[in-house]
Formats: C-alpha cells, sequence, structure tokens
C-alpha cells in the first residue's frame, strides 16, 4: 500500500487527501492549524460558495490565468463530482444568482463537516497542529517517461524533528490571502528550496486604492446595476456590469474584485482610470430625455436638488463636480451643452485607480509556483518525482463565484488520484 503525505488541510489538502484513500492509498493529512478548512470557513462571507454550478467549459472561461492547464483536473474532477460529495456526506446544497453554490444551511462549516465525515470514512489519518519544516528527497537520475527529474521525495520532516516518510507528497498549502488563516508561504518555500520556479505573487479579486479623496467621502455608498470600464490610456482592459462600493481607501464590491484579477499586474507598473456608467440601461439619448423629463418636473429648482430620483444624494456633488456644473443653478436656466456634461459625467464617472489592497484583504494569490514546472495530466512536479502540486499555491487564479474553490478541489483531487498511481 503506497504511503501518502499531503500538506495542508484546506479544500485542495482535502480533496487530494480523499482521492489518494479512495485509491488505496495509506494517507496522512498534515494541517497546521487547529482545524481543517479554516480558509473554508470564511469564504464566501461565512456561506462557503464551494464551487459554481455553470457548464466546465465555462467555469474554465472564468479561469484568469493558466486556464489551459486546467484541462485534465476539471475533466478529472467536475463541479458535479464536488457538489455530490458534499451532498452524500450530509450537506445539502442549494444554486444561487450567477450559478454559485452554497450550503443549504448558508453555514461554511456544514460544508467543512461533510469533508471530515467524507475523510473519516475514508481512513485519512489527520493531524492537526503539526508543521513541516522541509521536504525530505534524494537525488534521482531520471524519471518516468526518460523525463530528467533532479531528485524524488521521500517525506517531510516536521518541526519537532520528527520524519514522516512518504512514497509521494501532495503540497497544497495555499497562497498568501488571508494569511490568519496559515497561509503564509510555507509551500513556495518548500518548492524554491527543491528547484521550482515561484513566479511573482500579488493579491487578487481584492479591493483598490483611488487617488481621489472623493472615494473616501463617499464611503459605504453601494452602487448596484452599474457597469464599470477599467481603462489604460485609451484600450479598455475590463468591463463588467454588478454592484461595487465606496470605501476609505478606495473601492470595493463584487465587480471591483473581479476587475483587480486583470488590473492588478497593469497597477504595478501604471495608474489606470476606472470608468462607472451610473446608468447602464438607457443609452446617451435615453438618458437626455430622462432628464428632461425629471428636469420639467423641477425648474425652479436647485440642480442639486433636482436629481435626487437620478442618484444616490450622496452621490450628486461628485456627480455634479465632475460635469462641471454649479450646484445652486436653477434647471430652468441649464443650457442643452450643460445637459450634456450632466449625460457623458453620468456614463462616465471618473476615478483613478493607484494599486491594489494586501494579502490581508485578498481573496486569492496571483502568481506562484510556476506550471512550467508541473504536469497537467498529473499534478507531479516536473523536477521532483513523487512531489505534487494542488490548488492555489499554483499559478492559477479565477474570478469570484466559486471558480477558485473548483480549481482547488480538481486540482486536489487530480493529485491525490496521480500520487498513487491510478
Amino acid at each position: 500500500m503506497k504511503k501518502v503525505i499531503v500538506i495542508g488541510g484546506g479544500a485542495a489538502g482535502m480533496a487530494a487527501a480523499l482521492a489518494a484513500a479512495g485509491s488505496g492509498a495509506s494517507v496522512v493529512l498534515v494541517e497546521k492549524n487547529e482545524k481543517l478548512g479554516k480558509k473554508l470557513f470564511i469564504t464566501g462571507k461565512g456561506r462557503c460558495n464551494l464551487t459554481n454550478a455553470a457548464d466546465m467549459k465555462e467555469v474554465q472561461e472564468h479561469v484568469v490565468s493558466n486556464p489551459r492547464f486546467l484541462f485534465s483536473a476539471f475533466r478529472a474532477f467536475t463541479n458535479a463530482d464536488i457538489m455530490r460529495l458534499v451532498e452524500e456526506n450530509g450537506c445539502p446544497l442549494k444554486t444561487e444568482r450567477g450559478g454559485r453554490v452554497f450550503p443549504v444551511s448558508d453555514h461554511s462549516w456544514d460544508v467543512i463537516n461533510a469533508l471530515e465525515h467524507a475523510l473519516k470514512k475514508a481512513g485519512v489519518r489527520i493531524r492537526l497542529n503539526t508543521s513541516v519544516k522541509k521536504l525530505l528527497t534524494v537525488p534521482c537520475d531520471s524519471g518516468e517517461d526518460g523525463k530528467k527529474q533532479d531528485s524524488r521525495v521521500t517525506g517531510v520532516l516536521l518541526s519537532g524533528g520528527e520524519v514522516l516518510e512518504a512514497d509521494a507528497v501532495i503540497l497544497a498549502t495555499g497562497g498568501l490571502s488571508y494569511p490568519s488563516t496559515g497561509s503564509d508561504g510555507d509551500g513556495h518555500r518548500f518548492a524554491g528550496e527543491t528547484g521550482h520556479r515561484v513566479t511573482e505573487m500579488l493579491p487578487s479579486l481584492v479591493p483598490m486604492n483611488v487617488k481621489e479623496h472623493a472615494a473616501g467621502e463617499l464611503m459605504g455608498l453601494s452602487l448596484r446595476n452599474v457597469e464599470i470600464r477599467i481603462l489604460d490610456g485609451s484600450k479598455e482592459k475590463y468591463r463588467e456590469f454588478g454592484e461595487m462600493l465606496f470605501t476609505h481607501f478606495g473601492v470595493s464590491g463584487p465587480v471591483i474584485l473581479s476587475a483587480s484579477a486583470v488590473a492588478g499586474p497593469l497597477l504595478k507598473k501604471k495608474e489606470l482610470k476606472l470608468l462607472i456608467d451610473l446608468k447602464p440601461a438607457l443609452s446617451a439619448e435615453q438618458l437626455d430625455r430622462r432628464i428632461l423629463r425629471d428636469f420639467s418636473e423641477a425648474l425652479n429648482k436647485d440642480l442639486r436638488n433636482a436629481l435626487t430620483d437620478l442618484f444616490p444624494a450622496r452621490l450628486i456633488s461628485e456627480v455634479l463636480f465632475q460635469a462641471g456644473l454649479d450646484p445652486s443653478l436653477k434647471v430652468r436656466d441649464i443650457t442643452k451643452e450643460e445637459r450634456g456634461r450632466l449625460v457623458r459625467t453620468t456614463k462616465g464617472l471618473l476615478f483613478t485607480l493607484t494599486g491594489l489592497r494586501g494579502f490581508t484583504e485578498a481573496i486569492v494569490t496571483k502568481g506562484g509556483v510556476s506550471v512550467k514546472d508541473v504536469d497537467p495530466s498529473t499534478m507531479q512536479s516536473k523536477v521532483v518525482k513523487d512531489l505534487f502540486f494542488a490548488g492555489e499555491l499554483l499559478e492559477l487564479d479565477a474570478m469570484t463565484g466559486g471558480f477558485n474553490l473548483q480549481i482547488a478541489w480538481s486540482t486536489g483531487f487530480l493529485a491525490g488520484k496521480s500520487a498513487t498511481g491510478c
């Protein structure tokens, strides 16, 4: 019976342990925290958006970094597979807007309990509060199929000095996001020490900083049903419809978090423009007619008091400022040209993005162990024989909506199954 060690008790690690045990291996799951799934516990604002119910082809289309690397993993273990696994172990699920899948209870702990139940049934030995100090390797002349591999993993050295021997080791230690959950870069260090390339890591699915002070003055204001555009000069880099939020430092909310996955690398080098279409359902001509109708009923009002049906009250001053309009101007005195400026500003409220917030606020990590050093058909290292990688540790990231967790489940399962030689 093969001995497999899985390092990391998050989504990818639990999936890997289940797959390895299900393929007949003796599995030890090593987790440095006091419980499994610590990051899983806080996902989806504590509700655990564990996957997305879209067709797997669409799931792959939502992967931002290296989507083609995931062909084999997504075939090996689909969203239907993780949903079935969780439900068969006592946690019923529901699908909400955008295909997001949650436990019916809205409690992430129920998903973790279901997975723990499955792990115990499969005979996986779980060691909590256990840290790994280093991977143990020996020289290796050649790998399978004649491919050169520098070394072979033989086990791990624990922080207390104990050695655990293994036929295969699976690294599933996560990225750098939410470091309070234990994601402190250990896996990247292990990878680097054994000769793997680790690409630059950035926070992703994270709020962004804005240059203008107005964003802070609008703190707490949520905008629904808006369309945002991210521009690099005149080139559009991202466009999305949905909800956003102003904060004391800039902007956040679903569409902003998703935009950060694309904007992040660019913001390392330059500032970007954020344009907000406050009325995306209306063309410029339709919006102008709407404004004329509202103005016809408020001819004697100050402009700032005639826009309360069009904008949130707190936003009016900023719209008028960017349009270059005097808030005290009487509606009856507004010219066609001034009304045109109001229309253009409404369709493109402008802010300047200056950077990303840190890893403590990021949902996932962009970058990590280079996929060039990993076989996508098995998740085995091309450098160290019998060493496998899974989850956020790899340079794989996707948009919000359960897609990142599906990457974890799929790569974890494929790594676990491959580690047993199945």
